[in-house]
């Protein structure tokens, strides 16, 4: 069972939070989150794929010894899937057997729709228990149907179901929500939430969250292979790396045992930091080797 530790009580503490899980966030990151917990607010985060937006709900719940209850978000994503069905099968055994004993009408319509035959999902299983950590996960991905669905269950922290009436939460859960930007948000539901921008780190911090993460790579091929990402993320590509493949590059070159960036051990492995055909084929060869030999000469001139 995890240990249940105290909100923080200021936005320190929550800087201290947040690093003492690994998780290297600037000032602005922890004012909001901090904000959104003293304030009981559902935090909304917006960014590039890979930044560390779903990072920060699972640190959270961590952290703070609490559940964490991750909708992950889809297109088609509905109320039976996200917050609850009945449980047909059972409540058609539960009709049979009723009239195998001569319930009446009435008393077999109050029976089968009982909290007994309903199945939870993630949104109301987030309204039970002691405030959990709920994550709803690239929200962008959804249609605007189950977007004005959310809007009662951030508002006020409940849910309604025909059958059963209205079900709200003794102590309101710690909302997550993620968003890529595939598409825009509704205005609606933004205004219920505290919104946060989070953006590609700075190399300095960048080359931080690669030390903590990969203490075991030398000080020269964390150096290196920041400064390509960064680099990387200047250039005009469909999709710039994010942190996230930052870390997954750093652990291969770490698994192939190199020590430094040479342009073929960058060419061999382009497809662990990017993801599309066409920007492999626009980095790869010459363009490697030009901004592998810019980067270390910058390095090497900083000493």
């Amino acid at each position: 069972m995890k240990t249940k530790n105290k909100l923080p009580a200021s936005i320190d503490e929550t800087l201290a939070l947040l690093s003492g899980a690994d998780y290297i966030a600037d000032r602005a990151i922890a004012t909001v989150v901090f904000l959104a917990l003293k304030m009981g607010r559902p935090l909304f985060l917006e960014g590039e794929a890979g930044v560390g937006k779903t990072e920060i709900a699972k640190v959270l719940a961590d952290s703070l010894g609490k559940r964490l209850i991750r909708l992950q978000c889809y297109e088609g994503l509905d109320i039976s899937s996200a917050v609850y069905e009945w449980n047909y099968s059972r409540q058609m055994i539960a009709i049979r057997m009723a009239e195998a004993e001569g319930t009446s009408g009435e008393q077999l319509e109050n029976h089968i729709y009982d909290e007994t035959f309903l199945i939870k999902r993630p949104l109301l299983q987030a309204l039970e228990g002691d405030a959990p950590v709920l994550l709803i996960d690239e929200l962008d991905r959804t249609d605007e149907a189950f977007e004005a669905y959310l809007l009662e269950l951030l508002s006020e922290y409940q849910v309604s179901i025909p059958e059963l009436g209205t079900i709200k939460a003794k102590q309101p859960p710690i909302v997550i929500i993620t968003s890529n930007r595939t598409r825009e948000v509704h205005d609606a539901l933004k205004r219920r939430c505290l919104y946060h921008w989070v953006g590609y780190p700075s190399a300095e911090r960048e080359l931080e969250i690669v030390k903590i993460r990969q203490p075991d790579v030398s000080d020269r091929l964390a150096r290196e292979v920041v400064a390509f990402v960064q680099a990387l993320r200047d250039s005009d590509l469909f999709k710039q790396p994010g942190v996230a493949e930052t870390l997954d590059w750093v652990s291969a070159l770490h698994e192939l045992e190199a020590l430094s960036l040479d342009p073929q051990t960058v060419n061999d492995t382009l497809g662990v930091l990017l993801k599309y055909q066409d920007d492999i084929a626009k980095m790869e060869g010459s363009e490697a080797k030009r901004m592998l030999d810019q980067i270390k000469s910058e390095i090497a001139a900083l000493g």
